[in-house]
């Protein structure tokens, strides 16, 4: 039997391993907040010599800064162009969809809107000893499907992922892999193991928990209009950061099985009325910033909100 899912092996070390994205905290997790921050839904350009300087206030080297662009331009998430001497870059169309699809289900995911049917879908899978590469992956992969072990290979989660997950996991499993949806049978306490069990709901709450008194105290000021410029861009980029996590580790674990007071909408609140509440000072900044680099309008620079990401993209279905 294995034990309840550690944490630290989604988070090894507190830094979150995005699928297809670097940490949050480093140069090129950063530039891509930022850009999807203030000009997902527009698509906006935005000079290189701004970025570099939106970077640098967050502590990113000049020459970093330019390392990081050049790099996300050759991973296809950034597009450039240039008129003379001066280069200007944005997020590709492939990038701002999955950038937009996962903003969305990351407010989605705590609104509680789907009524859970009481099924749970199983992943039963048989791996060869030697396969400890493909035995990693795959578990990672599990993972950002919100899945978590209840046995030694026997994952579960609480919603229907018949549709998708055999092709997010048949290369992995060289078909040794069987998916189905089950009701889990009540037995005796001394001889069966609650499906819940499988997450480690203690120390979900504890994360949720540092989430609010983390972001709590900040309410006044944000209230007040007492954080602006740079402070407003790097509370906005952290809050989203920090926010992020909390729905991997809480992969919309069904309410009426989860402890009373379960923080998950608490947690959703307080990211809204700090994201919402810093756009419009964070966007000031951005615009001011990019407008030393450029005399083009920066009306597309324009700091999206928690229901823009539910929105997502404009003319997307």
């Amino acid at each position: 039997m294995t034990s309840p899912y550690d944490i630290e092996e989604i988070f090894p070390d507190d830094g979150v391993r995005l699928p297809r994205r670097q940490n949050g905290n480093s140069p090129q997790g950063l530039t891509v907040t930022l850009l999807a921050d203030y000009t997902l839904r527009t698509r906006a350009w935005l000079p290189s010599a701004a970025i570099v300087a939106l970077l640098a206030e967050a502590g990113v080297s000049h020459a970093g800064a330019r390392t990081t662009i050049s790099r996300l331009a050759r991973r296809g998430v950034l597009e450039g162009s240039r008129q003379g001497r001066n280069s200007s870059y944005r997020l590709t169309e492939a990038a701002a969809r999955n950038l937009a699809a996962g903003g969305r289900s990351l407010v989605s995911a705590a609104t509680g809107a789907a009524a859970w049917d009481g099924q749970w879908t199983l992943i039963a899978f048989s791996l060869p000893q030697d396969g400890d590469a493909q035995r990693r992956e795959l578990r990672s992969r599990l993972r950002w499907l919100g899945c978590a072990p209840l046995y030694d290979g026997l994952w579960i989660s609480s919603h229907d992922l018949t549709g998708r997950t055999g092709a997010q996991l048949a290369d992995l499993t060289s078909g040794a892999l069987t998916v189905f949806r089950a009701r889990h049978v009540e037995l005796d306490a001394s001889i069966g193991r609650n499906p819940i069990d499988a997450w480690d709901t203690a120390a979900i709450a504890r994360h949720y928990e540092a989430f609010l008194r983390r972001w709590n105290p900040l309410l006044p000021d944000i209230r007040a209009a007492r954080i602006t410029g740079v402070e407003a861009v790097g509370a906005r980029t952290a809050v989203m950061d920090t926010y992020r996590r909390l729905p991997i580790l809480d992969p919309s674990l069904p309410l009426r099985l989860l402890p009373p007071g379960w923080p998950r909408k608490s947690a959703l609140d307080l990211f809204t009325a700090v994201y919402d509440g810093l756009a419009g000072p964070a966007q000031e900044h951005v615009r001011a910033v990019a407008g030393r680099f450029t005399t083009d309008a920066l009306t597309p620079v324009q700091a999206h909100t928690a229901a823009d990401l539910v929105a997502g993209l404009p003319g997307a279905s």
